[in-house]
């Protein structure tokens, strides 16, 4: 009887090949979100509890552990932010954490292409943060998410087993928006929609508003709509012009009732009063 001998290349071939169409036992995960106007995104791979005791069993507390499985858990931001009040510049990390009862160390360190905890060098790490650990429903796998996405706020949950860490991380877009503007404002042919939505970011940040006021009556010079001149009457309060915002949103209102817009008459009517008017 012949044996039939694979060729060591070929046979690594098809051994990687098989493999690659095996489940992983703990399966990569990825997450994003934009905070402000700064993208987040997190990968990791994602172990499973499978019946065994978990934080200070498993994984012992006052340890490092490289926050999932496999290669190690990496944390990239397109532009700077802070986490837990502690800056991060813009960039790509690998993420530690350190259990503790009630509170993890959270570690950001520059070096991504580690696998495991033992590679890692205090001298790499850029940032080392403090969050709060807390009981929770049950979670088989570990899973990371971002949640009270709000303005330039973000809280990154990391949830296993019974415990819940809470992150909290902001990212300020108030000068990245208003160097968006400019850029806006030097291209020819500005839409009415352009000079509008730069007047409102202008105006609820509170930065240059003057120009917003500007932006805003251009708005509605090209395009006089409800939804423009409700911005042009927040851009007049936001200037001191109280009698001529109340006049704006006056007229907006009663578009919009005619537009059936009740989103927009409901808003109108609340900056009235709140300007004292009727």
């Amino acid at each position: 009887m012949k044996q039939i001998l694979l060729p060591v290349a070929a046979l690594a071939l098809c051994l990687t090949t098989n493999a690659q169409d095996l489940p992983q036992a703990s399966p990569s995960g990825e997450v994003e979100q934009v905070v402000g106007l700064t993208k987040v995104e997190v990968d990791y791979s994602r172990p499973s509890v499978r019946d065994r005791r978990i934080f200070g069993e498993l994984l012992p507390y006052d340890k490092v552990w490289r926050l999932g499985a496999n290669a190690n858990t990496t944390f990239e931001v397109s532009g700077p932010v802070e986490i837990e009040g502690q800056k991060l510049d813009k960039g790509k990390y690998s993420m530690f954490a350190i259990p503790h009862e009630g509170v993890w160390e959270i570690i950001f360190n520059k070096n991504t292409e580690l696998w495991g905890e033992n590679g890692r060098k205090e001298a790499e790490d850029v940032l080392r943060v403090k969050a709060k650990a807390e009981p929770c429903e049950f979670t088989e796998t570990l899973t990371i998410t971002f949640d009270d996405v709000k303005d330039d706020k973000a809280r990154l949950d990391i949830r296993w087993e019974k415990t819940r860490v809470l992150l909290t991380l902001s990212a300020d877009a108030t000068k990245q928006g208003m160097e968006n503007i400019k850029a806006a404002m030097a291209k020819k042919d500005i839409k009415a929609g352009s000079y509008a939505s730069s007047a409102r970011f202008a105006v609820e940040r509170g930065v240059m508003t003057k120009d917003a006021l500007t932006w805003a009556q251009r708005a509605v010079d090209m395009d006089p709509r409800y939804y423009y001149m409700y911005t042009l009457a927040l851009a007049q309060a936001a200037n001191g012009q109280t009698k001529e915002a109340l006049a704006t949103a006056q007229k907006s209102m009663e578009a919009a009732k005619k537009a059936d817009d009740m989103a927009y008459v409901k808003l109108n009517e609340a900056k009235i009063k709140e300007w004292g008017g009727k």
